[in-house]
């Protein structure tokens, strides 16, 4: 088969399915019985397909909310306004209730989505998604992580805060797509770094500030694709007193001015290299780590096979299957999902097989349009069990249903999302108005921020010098000087500023991730000209962005 040209129902534009694509829809096609029931391809572009299945993932608002079942109030990703049941986890994942209690007929004269989510929105939800962690109440997508706050996709994280996408780091605060960093402040894509502050794309670096793109450095200070340096304040090498004599001068309110003018000169002087690529073999991409075989894809580690993949580690043989930290193999168009074989997911907590069409399971396999199953079922239908036989029997017709509704190798619907679309991550790489919301059919959330906007007391005003700052901060109300929004100082961050040497926040823990994530390249590929050889190169730098970027060839030479 041929290279397809579609065009996308959501956006019209036109995007392809090649030959590998449909080879690869082909291998996942499940087997029901001795019957194969093969994949369609996509209806949707790569883009369309993502916002889809993010729209069902709120990753950083959290609410004050009770618990459906014993009455306490908790922190809930779920606003009290949801038409959900929503348990604690503790007991959601404890045997006071029944999942399979919840189990129903499937109705042939109405589409299969429709009646998912009214299943869904019967059967109890998690109030959060953390396991094996404490001390991390108000934080969501958690795993084995202790004393953090607002910290979401918090992996194996010690006394962090504040961050986006942290993985087995100790002592940050304002971190985002960064891994075992340690007492690093607002560094972006930065890997086994120590002491480092407003620093991105950095490896191995300590004890440094303003560095981009920086590998094994360490007392440096505005510098720009340096390896294996020390004391170089904007590229240039400083001896130790004089480089501790130049940062000092960096102090007054003139020589910050100074500073920050000649480093904006620097950055957009300096070539960049045209993707952040490490130990990979065929890929295709921005922030891969350890791959093979992986194209169109987004902060991938440790993964081989994949396509259209986003914020994945040690995954196999996937495409489209975003947020999947714990491994999953051979599965399509899934979100935050744990296994083998599955298709049209999320949430799936604990390692599941052969499942579909399913959401919030652990541990269970061979079951089809589930919710809250996590008690090794098998053979389950809405969450009703059947005899082997007969469970294949009634997924096949189930499936020729979709097929004539036209739902059969589509991911649920957005317009069924228990999140308004402001409240789901899709906000942070594509944002909306209400009324565009409203015009795609797409769930909006009206008082998202209302429970942490009433006022509370008086504002107070921080002074702008750390050493000037009292303890009796940490009971004050500090308000954003950019959208207005009460925040307070926590006791431990004020410990970190001082420690650093750094001022308090002038922003709202909110106004400061907007800030990074538009720091950030966007999922985007562009083709360009390497500036240096004229060789075609992929790039998440658009075509009409003023930097100078090159090929892994020409970037080395110009670095080592």
């Amino acid at each position: 088969m041929g290279t397809l040209t579609k065009t996308c129902r959501e956006c019209q534009r036109n995007f392809e399915v090649e030959p590998q694509d449909s080879a690869f829809y082909d291998q996942v096609s499940p087997v029901f019985g001795c019957q194969e029931i093969s994949l369609p391809a996509p209806t949707l572009c790569p883009e369309c397909r993502w916002i889809r299945k993010a729209s069902y993932r709120n990753f950083k608002n959290l609410y004050h909310r009770k618990s459906d079942l014993s009455g306490k109030q908790m922190i809930s990703m779920f606003s009290p306004d949801k038409k959900l049941t929503v348990y604690s986890t503790e007991e959601w994942w404890s045997d006071q209730w029944d999942p399979l209690s919840f189990g129903r007929d499937f109705d042939f004269s109405r589409p299969f989505f429709e009646q998912f989510d009214e299943l869904y929105r019967s059967v109890p939800q998690p109030n959060v998604s953390i396991s094996q962690a404490e001390n991390c109440a108000y934080t969501n997508f958690s795993w084995q992580a202790r004393n953090c706050y607002l910290v979401f996709g918090n992996i194996k994280n010690e006394d962090c805060y504040y961050s986006h996408i942290l993985w087995r780091s100790k002592n940050c605060f304002d971190m985002l797509y960064s891994y075992d960093c340690e007492r690093c402040y607002e560094c972006i894509d930065c890997e086994s770094c120590y002491g480092c502050i407003y620093s991105s794309d950095c490896v191995h670096c300590s004890d440094s500030s303003y560095l981009m793109n920086c590998r094994s450095c360490k007392n440096c200070y505005g510098c720009i694709n340096l390896a294996n340096k020390e004391y170089c304040i904007l590229n240039e090498q400083y001896s130790k007193e004089d480089y501790e004599k130049k940062i000092r001068g960096f102090q007054t309110s003139e020589g910050h001015r100074e500073f920050f003018k000649a480093l904006t000169t620097l950055f957009l002087a300096t070539p960049r290299r045209a993707a952040n690529i490490t130990y990979c073999e065929n890929v295709s991409g921005n922030h891969l780590f350890n791959c093979r075989e992986t194209f169109d894809s987004f902060d991938v580690q440790n993964s081989e096979h994949l396509r259209f993949c986003l914020t994945a580690a040690n995954a196999k043989d996937c495409y489209d299957c975003i947020y999947n930290g714990a491994g999953q193999e051979l599965s399509y168009e899934c979100m935050a999902s744990i296994g083998y074989h599955l298709l049209f997911c999320k949430n799936i907590l604990s390692t599941c097989s052969d499942l579909y069409y399913s959401s919030d399971c652990g541990g269970v396999k061979n079951c089809f349009g589930c919710v809250g199953l996590h008690n090794k079922e098998e053979y389950c239908f809405f969450n009703k069990r059947y005899s082997k036989e007969d469970y294949e029997s009634l997924v096949a017709k189930v499936i020729d249903h979709m097929k004539k509704t036209g739902e059969w190798g589509e991911f649920f619907p957005a317009k069924f999302s228990p999140f308004g679309y402001n409240e789901s991550i899709c906000s942070d790489y594509y944002p909306l108005d209400a009324q565009t919301a409203q015009e795609k059919s797409l769930p909006w959330h009206t008082n998202t921020n209302a429970e942490i906007n009433h006022y509370v007391g008086a504002i107070y005003e921080a002074p702008y010098s750390i050493e000037e700052v009292p303890d009796a901060v940490t009971q004050k109300i500090l308000k954003c000087e950019v959208t207005g929004k009460l925040y307070k100082v926590l006791p431990q961050e004020l410990s970190f500023y001082r420690e650093m040497k750094l001022p308090l926040p002038r922003r709202c823990p909110d106004q400061r991730h907007m800030e990074r994530m538009a720091r950030r390249n966007p999922r985007v590929l562009w083709s360009r000209m390497c500036a240096e050889c004229a060789a075609p190169i992929q790039t998440s730098y658009s075509p009409d962005r003023p930097e100078k970027v090159l090929c892994e060839a020409c970037y080395l030479k110009t670095v080592y």
